[in-house]
């Protein structure tokens, strides 16, 4: 199984090694990088490049370990004692199967994206060490042992809102995706807007890369929302004059779709108004 990028999704060669690298030793591939730049993407091109299904785990600031293995519905079971129910004599009936438990029971290889680990808990990786290690666990309830018929292909993403624990990063293999240059960028582009006129695509990113490098910028805009630009660009059937900033102010066209804060609007403000200074 081998992964070389799809059609709707431009893949640099480094990002396909790593993907390739974290199959061959049957590690669990952690992708880092800006929000945006295509890391939940990734998983869902994967499964669709090796034709495998996908089964996708996303991370809340709530999420436990223990919910990806499975859960123990207690409370229904003792509501259903007291109705007199049947079901309470077979403890399975309360056995919620969680996102790994479906992907080791699968019938062939799955894609297991576990999306955003880094919202979790400190303790939540450490507490899938042995599992994602082992490809098994141990449900005491029943007193069987679930173990993975195919291991699946784990990818796991993250923000970098926190330190994950060395002890996990260990098990993993790392790629960073680095933030585009304007080539790879233009064929982000040309996938997702094909035929754009190339003279309104080199005015839009050079004015996008002066939006990015900024400095000050609270919020740089990523790859998803220059895509969002350029759509409403597009839409409202732009061309590179209309792109020009004037004096009264720095903000580019249609700047909602770049930036997403008030405290980078005011400095676009600011720095429109201190040039205007400036000039007298």
């Amino acid at each position: 199984m081998r992964f070389d990028g799809t059609d709707s999704y431009v893949a640099t060669d480094d990002l396909t090694m790593a993907v390739n690298a974290a199959v061959t030793l049957e590690r669990p591939l952690l992708v880092k990088g800006e929000p945006g730049t295509g890391k939940t993407e990734l998983a869902r091109q994967v499964a669709q490049a090796l034709d495998v299904p996908m089964i996708e785990w996303s991370i809340k600031s709530t999420t436990k370990a223990q919910q990806g293995l499975y859960e123990y519905d207690a409370v229904s079971r003792l509501r259903d004692s007291q109705l007199g129910d049947e079901r309470v004599n077979d403890v399975s009936n309360y056995i919620r199967k969680g996102k790994l438990w479906q992907a080791f029971e699968a019938d062939e290889r799955v894609v297991l994206l576990i999306d955003e680990v880094d919202k979790a808990d400190i303790e939540f990786p450490n507490d899938l060490l042995q599992e994602l290690d082992r490809m098994e666990f141990h449900v005491y309830e029943t007193g069987e042992t679930i173990r993975a018929r195919h291991r699946p292909i784990v990818i796991i993403t993250s923000n970098n809102e926190k330190e994950l624990p060395d002890a996990f990063l260990r098990r993993c293999f790392f790629h960073y995706i680095r933030f585009p240059e304007p080539e790879t960028l233009r064929q982000i582009v040309e996938v997702h807007h094909p035929g754009i006129k190339q003279e309104l695509l080199t005015t839009a990113l050079t004015q996008f890369y002066e939006v990015r490098e900024t400095p000050g910028l609270k919020k740089k805009p990523s790859t998803s929302e220059v895509l969002d630009w350029l759509k409403l660009l597009l839409a409202e059937d732009m061309d590179p004059a209309d792109l020009q900033r004037d004096g009264a102010s720095a903000l580019p066209k249609l700047h909602g779709a770049l930036l997403k804060n008030e405290q980078d609007v005011h400095l676009f403000e600011r720095l429109a108004f201190m040039a205007r200074r400036q000039g007298r």
